[in-house]
Formats: structure tokens, sequence, C-alpha cells
């Protein structure tokens, strides 16, 4: 367990010895300066943390809280390449400490050696670094000549973090976090991480996965017989479906396939964005996509029924904000909200009265029963 001590020791670190150790090393100082490696570091660190969109007088000002009198000008004569390579190696520093907690007393995550949740986020630079992280092009907010894309892998039993940088044209399917996940652990990660052959991989490896399903992957039954996915679940006579599956037509990876229908107002708000996405494309959403935005439908490794599954993981797959219960602190789902005014969300051991999820979610939950929360 990482105690606040210790991070607070970490950090201190980083910003002194490290930062200094980091200007000598790429030459930002060659000679003894007040404006040295700690006190540059700590001034852009303290002064953006206060104001992201602080000015250069701005930063002096911080500057001089850490006793270094500096002009703008000074400072911004300052910001050459040595001062932003000293700066990447004091973040590649910090990103290498690991920061954990105990393991999370839940018997749902207990039962895994880690439950890693992955995802990205993706932040515009100015056009001028573009040949150090390059976009996607264009000139909207979300292409641009030049971004950085954050990769995080997040250890939902001790709140250890992975984290990796790329250029924000880089595929997640590319990520490279560092480590390997654990056999036993369990892996939930969005659709821009679908690839055959990495799900393929961490079963070999002992670990566990859960994913959304790519619509265009191909589908075979228990039997060996591909499946047109619509005609498979429509002829499904309740409105939920567990069935073992093979995915794609090369790989044919063993896996469960879950999904069940959504209420008719999600389906229908889904609808509405296919259509504007492919509207600002100029093209048009096939009658089968349309159809299958009724459903929603997941594939996974893990061995328990849809039910149980969907029982206590619905807050991952329509959220991923976990809260606890008011009464017993148990795990629930933060996304899932009652329908009026509460004074707070209790689990099913808790109290009697059942709400549903936000039918805007349309999560697997939704088609398989209700949750419970206080009145």
């Amino acid at each position: 367990m990482t105690t606040i001590p210790q991070v607070a020791r970490a950090m201190r670190e980083i910003l002194t010895t490290t930062a200094d150790e980091a200007a000598r090393a790429t030459r930002f100082v060659q000679r003894t300066s007040p404006l040295g490696g700690a006190t540059f570091t700590q001034t852009l660190v303290f002064g953006f943390l206060g104001n992201p969109q602080a000015s250069l007088e701005e930063l002096t000002q911080t500057a001089a809280t850490l006793g270094v009198e500096i002009s703008p000008q000074a400072l911004d004569q300052r910001f050459t390449m040595a001062a932003a390579t000293c700066v990447k190696q004091v973040l590649d520093a910090a990103l290498t400490r690991v920061i954990t907690a105990d393991p999370v007393a839940i018997p749902l995550l207990a039962r895994f050696t880690a439950v890693s949740v992955q995802d990205s986020s993706t932040i515009v630079l100015p056009d001028a670094l573009a040949a150090v992280w390059q976009g996607c092009g264009g000139s909207t907010p979300e292409s641009t000549s030049a971004a950085l894309k954050r990769q995080v892998r997040l250890d939902m039993r001790t709140g250890r973090l992975a984290v990796q940088f790329q250029e924000g044209r880089a595929s997640d399917r590319k990520a490279e976090l560092p480590g390997p996940l654990p056999a036993g652990a369990l892996r939930l990660a969005d659709l821009g991480y679908w690839s055959l052959e990495a799900l393929q991989a961490l079963a070999h490896q002992g670990v566990f996965w859960l994913s959304r399903f790519q619509l265009q992957t191909a589908v075979y039954d228990a039997a060996g017989d591909r499946q047109a996915l619509l005609a498979f679940l429509e002829a499904s006579t309740p409105d939920t479906v567990e069935q073992q599956v093979t995915l794609g037509i090369d790989q044919r990876v063993p896996a469960r396939l879950l999904a069940g229908r959504v209420p008719q107002d999600v389906a229908a708000a889904r609808r509405w964005r296919l259509r504007e996405a492919a509207q600002k494309k100029g093209r048009q959403v096939s009658a089968v996509r349309l159809a299958l935005a009724a459903w929603t439908v997941l594939v996974t490794t893990f061995p328990l029924p849809a039910s149980h599954y969907a029982r206590h993981w619905s807050w991952l797959v329509c959220g991923g904000k976990l809260h606890s219960c008011l009464n017993c602190g148990r795990a629930m789902a933060g996304s899932m909200r009652p329908a009026g005014p509460s004074r707070g969300v209790s689990c099913v051991q808790c109290t009697p009265s059942a709400w549903r999820c936000s039918p805007n979610m349309g999560c697997f939950w939704s088609v398989v029963g209700p949750i419970q929360t206080a009145a």
C-alpha cells in the first residue's frame, strides 16, 4: 500500500532531485542558475496547475514564490528544445513511480488477480508540436496537426496506474502499456482496442476479458456454423441471449456472447446518432445496422451466467463509475440513478425498493433486472 506521506516524498524527489538531474543531462542548465531544473519544473507544474492558461506574467509570479525573480521575457527565452526534453524526462520519471493501495475488500473484485480498465484520451496541442506529437491532420477540434494521446490502465483492486503516451494519430490497438496482466486478471476495454489477435493472446495468458461486440466480426455458433448476427439474436425467444460462440473467420476465438434488447427510447436514440454520424460523412446507415441498435451485445470469457455477470458488472459496461451502498458499503453503479429524488443508493440486501437503470444508458442491466435503491 502507498501512503500519502510516501506519495509526498516521491513527488518531492521528482520535483527537486530528479528535475535537477534531468536539467544537467539535457544541458538545459549548464552553469549555476537560480532557475535550475527544480525551480523551472516547479514553476510550470504549480503555475499551470493553478491556471492551465497561465500567462508568462503569471508564471513569473509562481517563480517568485519559489524564490526566483525573473522577467516574462527572460522566462520566455528559457522555453527551448532542451527545456522541453528536460520536462519530458521528469514526466517519464514520475510515470515510473508505482502508487498502489491495499486490495479492495469486495468479493466481486477479489475473485480476480487484477481488474484492469483501459482507456485513452487525446489532448490537442499547438500545431508547432506536430513534428513531436503528430495528430490526425485537419483543423477541427477532433482532427488537428498536433495531438497527444494518453493511454491509461487502472487496476480497480489496487488503484495502480499504468500510463503510456502516444502520438494523437496512433491507434489504441497499438498501445503498449508496461507490464503484462497476470493470469487470472480481468481486462475491460472499449471497441477502440478491439483486436481478435489481442483477445486470443489474453486468453492464452489466462486473462479473462470483456468487451462490447464489434458488429463486423464473423460469429460462429457452437456447431461451427457462421451466423448472421441480427438473425441469430432475433431467433432467440426471450429478449436476452447467452450463447457460446467463436469469433473471426481465421482466428476462431472462443467466447460467450451476451445480448439483450434495450428499451425503445434507447434504440431510437442510438439510431438518431447513427444517422447523424452517417450524414456528416455523406453516407447512409444500413437497415441491418439500424435493427442492431435495438440490442446491446457483449462478448466475454468470464465464466459466469449472464444474469450474475450483468448484475455485478453493469457499472463498468454502462458508465464505469463506482459508488458504494449508503448502508453497507457494497459496490454500486454510479450511472444507475432512481427516477426521482433519493437519499442515496442502496444495494439489494439493504432495501427492497427497486429502480431500473437510466433508460438513456441502454446497458445490459436494463434487460436483465433492476437494481435496488433507497426510496
